[in-house]
């Protein structure tokens, strides 16, 4: 992670809100998380840039309704929009969301902003809570998504993007796992009450997301499967995220947000951003609206980083086959 007079420069950095090139009247978009927060205020944008279909994906079907109300007062575009059930504590959920996916004409960009920071440990089917949510689940959405944007993609004749919602807390060096580490399965080894931590829990749930992203992004490469794929970090913004931690967490976000806090709509300028990105830009961190990988620590890139990124990779299969959720990939990069 950068240093902290960098973290604050960053914080204060102008950032212009992100154009589409082209026209996105035909466009469809996903927000996952929409009916709060960065995913609200990302949903949002695309309403007042003109985006002809907005899915907002959310948890709470009345919560995402009134979001959803509330963004068609404000924008005047009273006949789009839809709501979506999806609840990223159940990999069933996130199945049926993908059935959903493969039903529409077109999708244009994926923006997965959902997550959670636990404030407590708490296990589900035996992984973590944030694990299984940021990073299994977020993963296996991605994945099932795959094939529509490499539709779209060769349809079309446009390059889709898939974004996955991140956090420069994963990229400081006490939150860095090393191969001995996580000798082992890496889900097994931080879903121990032991092990958990209320203030690295998360960081790392975001860290095994970045790692996952580029591995994504190393296997389909956009000349194959026409679809840009890249986190991003929307900066420390005044958001609900920390709305499960305990007081210790709450407390001292609470502090550094009356300090250092961006807004919750600049923040979502880099989602948006990540989600008009070119093809140029494949599997990079996004930060401060643009592609940001020297913000990456070397421990990330170098040699050592692949084969932590590549176990986390294994392991991320495995998990979602013996969930019964398994995951072609081979036949997933023949198909366009």
């Amino acid at each position: 992670m950068p240093g902290f007079l960098s973290f604050v420069r960053d914080q204060y950095a102008t950032l212009e809100l992100p154009r589409p090139s082209t026209n996105i009247s035909d466009a469809t978009y996903i927000v996952t998380g929409a009916n709060t927060g960065l995913g609200y205020e990302c949903a949002k944008h695309l309403f007042q840039m003109g985006a002809g279909r907005i899915i907002i994906a959310v948890r709470s079907r009345a919560k995402g309704e009134a979001a959803l109300a509330t963004i068609r007062r404000e924008t005047g575009r009273q006949s789009v929009g839809e709501v979506w059930d999806l609840d990223l504590s159940s990999l069933d959920s996130v199945e049926e969301f993908s059935k959903r996916i493969q039903q529409l004409d077109r999708l244009d960009a994926l923006i997965e902003n959902a997550g959670v920071a636990m404030g407590k440990f708490q296990t589900l089917e035996g992984m973590e809570m944030s694990l299984y949510i940021n990073v299994l689940s977020t993963m296996l959405l991605a994945l099932r998504a795959l094939p529509k944007l490499q539709e779209s993609a060769h349809k079309f004749g446009i390059r889709p993007n898939l974004v996955i919602v991140s956090s420069n807390t994963a990229l400081d060096d006490n939150i860095r796992l090393s191969a001995d580490q996580i000798d082992g399965d890496v889900f097994d080894t931080l879903s121990t009450a032991k092990v958990f931590d209320v203030m690295t829990q998360y960081p790392r749930s975001k860290l095994l997301e970045i790692y996952a992203v580029r591995q994504l992004a190393s296997l389909f490469p956009v000349s194959e499967s026409g679809v840009t794929i890249n986190a991003v970090n929307p900066g420390m913004c005044y958001s609900e995220l920390d709305r499960n931690g305990n007081f210790r967490l709450r407390l001292l976000m609470a502090i550094m947000r009356a300090l250092l806090a961006r807004s919750t709509e600049k923040g979502s300028r880099n989602l948006v951003q990540a989600a008009f990105a070119g093809s140029d830009s494949h599997g990079s961190y996004f930060s401060e609206c643009r592609a940001k990988n020297e913000d990456l620590p070397t421990w990330i890139t170098d040699k050592d980083g692949k084969r932590v990124q590549e176990h986390i990779w294994a392991d991320l299969l495995k998990r979602l086959e013996s969930t019964g959720h398994g995951v072609d990939i081979a036949s997933l990069r023949a198909k366009k």
